[in-house]
């Protein structure tokens, strides 16, 4: 009898060997720089293009744009420019068409002033107060009582300091442009957001204007409309009119689908689902929108001061042109407060809307609403007819107080002892000479030093790195054109401005986006500081530089970190700080120090919003340094300022069209774009 068969258990299954992360070697070690550089393709094609640059600088030393490669473009802009001048009165097209944007521009203006000046300084203070009132929510809660006091004090502040005058005529050239832009952007707006050909038809539209320094909207409608209230009109509203359109088809799109669905199912024709359903739910967006369009308008009716708006840019300009910072700041108060009083209305305005379309509040909305406007409609009307003979129209003389001369004082005691001499330290002087000898220069003479065609090539590797190679195309293009039309010294030299520039933005943007991001008492700290730099315009910016750094192209390039710096700090922190909180919690749990979870984790989950503040940042930049071209700064910036103010309309469409060029390349070469939906 044979032995029973002993089961024997199976032989123990060994683990599989683990095979090392992606880009590891066998060790599990991540890869050196080396191997990272050699496994990315786009990577080294830019760390190949900037060697070639570096090398072919170093060896060549001359990157001068060839000669027989450009082309005279100021001599067929002179000849358009003539053509226009002689043709202006008699020609079909201004006839039939541009004669009557121009004189409606200039009536409406006109109709604006005569108001303000018919209701006199106590009928436009009483009436701007209830407006602001009104726009909080027309009760005694905080909200409606802080906005009518900011507009109270608004008034009372600019005719104390005897801008009045100038103040109602940039409010009244504010009231038509804004209104103008509004209905333009709400009407483009409706074409994106209901249709998707309309959508894709203006949406590299917008993004080209997106790009482009103010000062490049005044030159064109100055060539067509010539010196003047109409070009000054025509280019705010043209400037403003993008984000309010954006807005408006962003809400659109974004409406409730289960609010639409339930309009459709009770029978609404779409007509009537556009305004019992998709217009309700977009009112926020298009709120935004028009608190956005009111301070673009605001921003380049003072800027437009150059092409003759008049008003508070009017005297901030000529008081730069003659150094006279005292009056230069007076004005710039001015302004500011204009800002910080449409700002605040209009966010104001913003939050009732959003509590108007909560539940049970229909007839104090409705009380609130149309009742409300009409009397002050009516009360307007009244004060218009019988404010001039109870009382003066202009701000009394007797109640101004001069404060010019004490900042004019000030400004000078400040550039004599803290400007240069301070022990350890220097001064703002001898700080703005070392950068320029030390970052300016080098910087500029290395890119001149480069050669063209390395120039070039490393703007296309740069696009086709970060974005695709249509980015790389268009800024390859975009040089090009510069080149061709003889300016690619001052292109280059601008450009070196705006590289500085950005450098700096970015370092410090950065450096308080993180804070803000994981310091809440930093945040705090930080927001009404960046609510405050948001509202001010570009042409104010250069007052407090000037005084600080003097003329030069370091005051420019200043004002561009200033103007920059909050739209950089705001992305940066909501970047970081939306981080998923299930990737910290991990990087907790694994015994990860606050160092490491930043530098680990937060920063680059936060990759994108940084492209974007980098993007956002670069545009600014630009935008701004063109402007410092009044202060110093020189190149295409000064070239626009002279063509604007002497009305040689050759040197300035010129220098215009290359700051174009600059914005589109700078933006195709910073804006990232998803490459492929399997790498989303």
């Amino acid at each position: 009898m044979s032995a029973p068969a002993v089961e024997r258990p199976d032989p123990p299954k060994t683990a599989p060997t683990p095979k090392p992360p992606t880009g590891h070697d066998e060790n599990g070690s991540p890869p050196g720089g080396a191997a990272r550089l050699l496994g990315n393709p786009r990577l080294t094609a830019v760390a190949v293009a900037l060697l070639v640059a570096v090398l072919s600088a170093l060896v060549l030393g001359e990157g001068t744009w060839p000669k027989t490669w450009t082309f005279d473009v100021e001599a067929p802009l002179r000849d358009v420019d003539s053509w226009l001048v002689d043709n202006r009165d008699s020609h079909w097209v201004f006839v039939y068409f541009l004669l009557h944007i121009s004189n409606n521009a200039t009536a409406a203006v006109d109709a604006i002033e005569s108001l303000l000046l018919s209701l006199g300084w106590i009928g436009v203070t009483g009436v701007g107060t209830l407006v602001a009132w009104a726009a909080g929510g027309a009760d005694l809660g905080r909200r409606a009582l802080k906005t009518a006091g900011t507009a109270l004090g608004v008034f009372a502040v600019c005719g104390v300091l005897d801008m009045w005058e100038p103040t109602m005529e940039t409010l009244a050239l504010m009231t038509v442009c804004v209104f103008a832009a509004a209905v333009l952007g709400v009407f483009l707006g409706l074409a994106a957001g209901l249709s998707d050909r309309c959508e894709r038809m203006l949406r590299p539209v917008f993004d080209t204007m997106q790009v482009m320094p103010a000062f490049a909207y005044l030159i064109p409608f100055l060539l067509i409309f010539g010196i003047g209230v109409p070009s000054a009109a025509v280019a705010t509203v043209i400037y403003a009119a993008p984000p309010m359109a954006r807005l408006t088809s962003l809400g659109l799109r974004g409406a409730d689908p289960a609010a639409m669905e339930a309009s459709a199912s009770l029978g609404a024709s779409p007509w009537q689902r556009l305004r019992t359903a998709r217009l309700p739910l977009a009112r926020k967006e298009m709120m935004l929108g028009l608190n956005q369009a009111i301070m673009m308008c605001l921003s380049m009716v003072v800027l437009a001061s150059l092409i003759g708006s008049g008003g508070l840019g009017n005297e901030i300009y000529q008081a730069l042109a003659s150094l006279a910072m005292g009056d230069a700041l007076v004005a710039g108060i001015a302004v500011v407060l204009l800002a910080v009083l449409l700002d605040r209305t209009t966010a104001a305005a913003g939050e009732r809307i959003d509590e108007d379309a909560a539940p049970g509040t229909g007839w104090a909305a409705r009380l609130r609403g149309g009742p409300l406007w009409a009397a002050l409609a009516v009360l307007t009307a009244v004060l218009a007819a019988v404010g001039a003979r109870l009382w003066e129209r202009e701000w009394p003389e007797a109640w101004t107080v001069d404060i010019a001369d004490p900042l004019q004082a000030a400004t000078e005691w400040f550039t004599a002892h803290a400007g240069s001499g301070v022990p350890l330290i220097g001064g703002t002087l001898t700080w703005s000479d070392a950068f320029t000898n030390v970052v300016l220069n080098p910087l500029r003479d290395g890119l001149l030093a480069t050669p063209w065609w390395a120039v070039l090539l490393l703007a296309a590797a740069l696009g086709w790195a970060v974005a695709s190679w249509r980015a790389a195309l268009s800024g390859v293009l975009a040089l090009g054109l510069i080149g061709v039309m003889g300016l690619w010294n001052r292109s280059l030299d601008t450009l070196s401005q705006v590289l500085a520039g950005l450098a700096i933005t970015l370092l410090f943007g950065f450096l308080l986006g993180v804070l803000a991001a994981r310091v809440g008492r930093v945040e705090r700290m930080l927001r009404p500081v960046l609510d405050t730099m948001q509202t001010m315009p570009q042409f104010v910016y250069l007052i407090p530089v000037l005084a600080l750094f003097g003329l030069g192209r370091t005051a420019g390039i200043a004002a561009a970190v200033v103007y920059a710096l909050p739209a950089v700090v705001r992305i940066t922190a909501q970047g970081v700080a939306k981080v998923d909180p299930a990737a910290l919690e991990a990087a907790r749990s694994l015994g990860a120090t606050g160092r490491q979870q930043l530098f680990g984790v937060q920063l680059p989950l936060a990759r994108r919003a940084l492209l974007v503040a980098t993007n956002q940042g670069v545009v600014l930049v630009l935008s701004m340094v063109v402007i410092g071209g009044m202060v110093g700064g020189g190149a295409l910036g000064i070239d626009v300022v002279t063509g604007l103010a002497k009305s040689n309309l050759a040197l300035g469409m010129s220098a215009g069209i290359a700051i174009v060029c600059l914005g589109v390349l700078l933006d195709r070469v910073t804006q990232p774009v998803e490459r492929a939906r399997g790498r989303r």
